[in-house]
């Protein structure tokens, strides 16, 4: 299979963000309001229904789910300890390592939507939306503890206004109580979420920047790193340990090599930290991601 074919069309809407922001008069001041509206509207909707839609066989999604979870600790457990290594604590700013953690570990959910159905038909979209259910909240959590203990913020008050987490796990709740969305109500939520997967993918291009990268090497390479080479091998060995079969094996390996969230930048910028030098990591990650996806889907599968 060509991956870089299969990719094609999500990073053909980045970069057409990137060239429409640059290159017209549709610049930033336009893209940032598009963000916020994905951010805190369409894209929770999407969640929503992507998570509420197929009812959830916990106990045969179970082997799924416990793998997402140890994949994202351990994402999380990565990028918590660069400080405190002693050959690279000495070389990091506290506030940017606060902020850019959480790009080691979040992944773009617009990618892996898109990605999973193309891999694995309706079955894979079911399995990447188990994963974004159970994995979202904790990464969240994961993402918001380093800034808010760092910024001095209320760590509980920063986690209830987060709409990704409030998406999430009032689906997840819904699923297993078996409510699901009216009939009449499907098509208008069919069509946010569509809406969301391409303006959320333009608006990442949109924000795509090079410029501040250079302001922590160190950090950057190490965050990068955790990102689209450690996480997509944690996955390869929790996927053998676990016994994982081939559908299930080869969604949690996308999952694994996604580029970073494209979100992370906003979060960051919202709590008061250096959203440029995010919105920087955030660019090269959606690069990295063309090298680790068909790494993690030809190589290691």
């Amino acid at each position: 299979m060509n991956y870089a074919l299969l990719l094609f069309p999500d990073f053909s809407l980045i970069l057409c963000g990137y060239l429409i922001c640059r290159h017209t008069a549709l610049n930033r001041s336009v893209w940032q309001p598009v963000e916020s509206l994905v951010y805190y509207l369409l894209f929770p909707v999407l969640l929503f229904q992507s998570i509420i839609k197929s009812p959830i066989d916990a106990g045969a999604a179970s082997s799924l789910m416990a793998a997402g979870i140890l994949l994202s600790l351990t994402g999380i457990a990565l990028a918590y300890l660069l400080p405190r290594l002693p050959w690279l604590g000495r070389q990091l700013d506290a506030r940017d390592h606060a902020a850019s953690a959480q790009v080691a570990f979040r992944f773009n959910s617009f990618i892996g939507l898109a990605l999973a159905e193309r891999l694995a038909g309706a079955e894979g979209l079911q399995m990447i939306a188990v994963l974004i259910g159970v994995c979202v909240p904790l990464l969240n959590i994961g993402a918001v503890w380093p800034m808010a203990r760092q910024g001095q913020h209320s760590f509980a008050r920063e986690l209830l206004r987060n709409p990704l987490i409030i998406a999430t796990v009032s689906a997840l709740a819904c699923n297993l109580l078996g409510l699901q969305i009216p009939g009449w109500l499907a098509p208008s939520v069919s069509r946010i979420g569509a809406a969301s997967l391409a303006l959320g993918l333009m608006a990442a291009g949109a924000g795509m920047q090079f410029g501040l990268l250079t302001r922590s090497k160190s950090l950057s390479v190490s965050v990068l790193a955790i990102r689209h080479l450690l996480l997509p091998l944690a996955a390869w060995a929790i996927a053998r340990a676990l016994q994982l079969d081939a559908r299930q094996t080869t969604v949690l390996l996308a999952f694994s090599a996604l580029p970073t969230a494209s979100s992370c930048y906003v979060l960051a910028a919202r709590m008061g930290y250096n959203g440029p030098y995010v919105a920087g990591l955030v660019t090269l990650s959606t690069v990295l991601g063309l090298a680790s996806l068909p790494l993690a889907l030809s190589v290691l599968r």
